[in-house]
C-alpha cells in the first residue's frame, strides 16, 4: 500500500529535519519511504488543493487511469479546466501519466496531517 501524507509545516529548518530523517531511515532499511508533501502555510495547501482539485482526486481513485476526457465527463466539468486543474497535480506530484497517457492517482492511501496550536 502507497501512502502519501499532506502537511503544513512552517519554517525550512523543520521540513529539512524531517527530509533529512526520512533519507537516512531509507538509506538504513533499504525500504521506500511515505511520500510526504510539505506547505508551508495554509494558504499554499489550499492555492494548490483547491476543493475541485480534491474532488478530481477523489473521482481519480475511484475511477482508476482515465483520460482527461473521461475525468471530466465523470465530475460534470469542462475538459480544459479539468486538464488545467490536473497539470497542477502532476506539477506536485499528486497525479501521475502512465505509459498510456492516461491519469491517475499513485497513492492508495492519502493523509492529511496538520494540526492548529495556540501560541501559550
Amino acid at each position: 500500500m502507497t501512502t502519501a501524507t499532506i502537511r503544513i509545516q512552517r519554517g525550512d529548518e523543520a521540513a529539512l529535519q524531517d527530509a533529512a530523517g526520512g533519507f537516512l531511515n531509507a538509506w538504513k532499511t533499504g525500504k521506500a519511504q511515505e511520500h510526504v508533501f510539505s506547505f508551508s502555510s495554509p494558504e499554499q495547501l489550499f492555492t494548490v488543493l483547491t476543493p475541485k482539485r480534491w474532488t478530481l482526486i477523489e473521482a481519480l481513485q475511484s475511477l482508476g487511469p482515465s483520460t482527461y476526457r473521461a475525468l471530466a465527463a465523470a465530475l460534470s466539468r469542462d475538459v480544459k479546466r479539468v486538464h488545467e486543474d490536473t497539470a497542477v497535480l502532476i506539477e506536485w506530484g499528486l497525479v501521475e501519466v502512465n505509459e498510456d497517457g492516461r491519469i491517475y492517482v499513485p497513492y492508495d492511501v492519502i493523509h492529511a496531517d496538520f494540526d492548529l496550536r495556540s501560541v501559550a
